[in-house]
C-alpha cells in the first residue's frame, strides 16, 4: 500500500489527475507506462476490463493493480471508479447522441458525420476553455514574441497547425522558420537556431519521432522550446521549457484539430500584437 492516506485519495478525476502527475518522476517504469496510457485515454480505463486495459496500455494485468496500490487504493476496481464517476455527468448526452445517431441511421449519412465532428469540436474547445491556463499563455507569447526568428516544427497529422502558422505569422510580419524540406535539409535548417530564437513544437500520440528528437537536440543548444501536446507524459513535456496540454475529442476515431487550431491563432495573434508594443511597454511587462 501506498503512503498515501486514504482519507486524502482522490474522488474525482481532475484530483487524480494531479496525484498522478505530482508523482511522475518517480514512478517505476510500468507503472509510469499505465499511468500515462490512463491520462491519455480515460473513458477505456472506465469501461474497459483489467484484461483488456492491459492488453491495449501493453503491461500485465499485475501491473494495473500495483498502479492502483502505488496511488494509495486498495485495488483496481477502486481505483477505476474515479474514472467512471468522472463519465456519470456526462452519460445523458452521450445516451442522447447515441440514440439521435440511431434514429438517423439510413438517412442523411454525412451530414450525421458532420455533426459527429462538430460535436467533437466543441467538447474539445469547451474542455480547452476550462483547462488552459492564463500565465502560461502570456509568458509562452511573451518567450516567443522577443525571439530573433522563430522555428516551428511539426510532423504528420500536426502540420496542418504549422502550415497556418507559418502563414499567420508571415502576414504579421513575424521572422520565423518553417522546418520542412523536400531534400531533407531540416537538420541543417535547425542547426541556425540559436538561444536567441524560439522553438514552437507541435506533435500528439503517436508522436514523430524526427519531431521530438529535433525538439530534444534544440533544448540541448538553448534554444527554448514551446510545445503543443496531448499529455504530461508526452516526451515534449519534459524537453519544453513552457507546454500546451490540448485533449482533442474525436468521432469515428477521427480526432479534430479545433483546440489545437485555436491555440494557434492565438499564439500568432498575441506574438504579433507583443512584437508591435512599444519596447518600454514590453520591458514593464515582464517586471
Amino acid at each position: 500500500m501506498s503512503e498515501t492516506a486514504v482519507a486524502e485519495l482522490p474522488r474525482d478525476f481532475d484530483g487524480l489527475r494531479a496525484l498522478i502527475l505530482g508523482q511522475r518522476e518517480s514512478l517505476p517504469k510500468r507503472i509510469a507506462q499505465i499511468a500515462a496510457y490512463a491520462l491519455d485515454n480515460p473513458d477505456e480505463i472506465a469501461f474497459g476490463t483489467a484484461a483488456s486495459i492491459a492488453i491495449s496500455a501493453g503491461v500485465q494485468p499485475s501491473t494495473l493493480i500495483r498502479f492502483a496500490q502505488h496511488l494509495g487504493f486498495d485495488g483496481f476496481t477502486s481505483l477505476q471508479g474515479v474514472f467512471r464517476e468522472r463519465l456519470r455527468e456526462r452519460n445523458s448526452s452521450y445516451e442522447e447522441q447515441l440514440n439521435t445517431l440511431r434514429a438517423d441511421e439510413g438517412t442523411a449519412g454525412n451530414h450525421r458525420i458532420l455533426d459527429g465532428f462538430l460535436t467533437a469540436s466543441r467538447k474539445s474547445l469547451d474542455v480547452m476553455g476550462r483547462s488552459l491556463d492564463e500565465g502560461t499563455l502570456d509568458r509562452a507569447i511573451e518567450m516567443l514574441a522577443g525571439a530573433e526568428t522563430l522555428y516551428i516544427l511539426a510532423r504528420r497529422r500536426s502540420y496542418p497547425v504549422a502550415s497556418y502558422l507559418a502563414y499567420a505569422l508571415g502576414k504579421l510580419g513575424v521572422r520565423y522558420q518553417l522546418v520542412e524540406s523536400a531534400a531533407g535539409l531540416d537538420p541543417e535548417m535547425i542547426a541556425f537556431a540559436t538561444p536567441k530564437d524560439a522553438a514552437l513544437v507541435i506533435s500528439f500520440s503517436p508522436y514523430a519521432a524526427a519531431t521530438i528528437e529535433d525538439a530534444r537536440g534544440l533544448a540541448e543548444r538553448g534554444v527554448p522550446v514551446i510545445a503543443i501536446t496531448d499529455s504530461a507524459f508526452s516526451p515534449l513535456a519534459s524537453t519544453a521549457r513552457l507546454w500546451f496540454e490540448v485533449a482533442e475529442a474525436d468521432f469515428g476515431g477521427f480526432r479534430t484539430l479545433s483546440s489545437t487550431m485555436a491555440l494557434a491563432m492565438a499564439l500568432a495573434v498575441g506574438i504579433g500584437e507583443a512584437r508591435r508594443a512599444p519596447r518600454g511597454r514590453r520591458r514593464r511587462s515582464r517586471e
